[in-house]
């Protein structure tokens, strides 16, 4: 059973979407990825990075954000970007919510972060005058927040 959703929206670097394999695979979130996407499945770095573990996560591609968002018709879904104001540690999370990140080198679009299922655009603290946190490192943070609060759901 999913606790979660974790959408990667047009992700370009291979490394940080196998990493978010293997963060989805140990947490029991599903991975939804928004294309276009910036690599195949075939890439070297994302193979070493979390392949191994792709058998173990569910892992769900959409050709666009509205294909992604109908295949979860009930989540709620949080936007995280650095344009926000509220915290990510503030939401009370529940089972079927949705995480969507943007693209490494941009973020999420405005049309993306302001779409109108969007319930909220969240930040992830961080110290003043630095670049954004690393893709899969701004997930797991996030991600390990919404399960502590769900309880570590199916977690050992």
């Amino acid at each position: 059973m999913c606790a979660f959703h974790v959408i990667f929206d047009n992700p370009v670097i291979p490394g940080n979407t196998g990493n978010a394999i293997r963060l989805c695979a140990n947490t029991g979130a599903v991975l939804h990825l928004v294309e276009p996407l910036g690599f195949n499945f075939e890439d070297k770095h994302l193979k070493r990075a979390g392949l191994d573990y792709h058998d173990l996560a569910d892992v769900q591609i959409h050709p666009t954000i509205d294909a992604c968002f109908a295949s979860i018709p009930d989540a709620r879904i949080f936007a995280f970007t650095t344009q926000a104001t509220d915290y990510y540690q503030d939401v009370e999370y529940r089972d079927g919510d949705a995480l969507l990140f943007g693209t490494e080198p941009t973020g999420l679009p405005e049309a993306h972060r302001s779409h109108p299922r969007v319930t909220k655009q969240l930040r992830i603290p961080m110290l003043p005058s630095r670049r954004s946190m690393n893709l899969s490192n701004s997930a797991s943070v996030a991600v390990f927040e919404a399960w502590r609060q769900l309880g570590f759901v199916g977690g050992v």
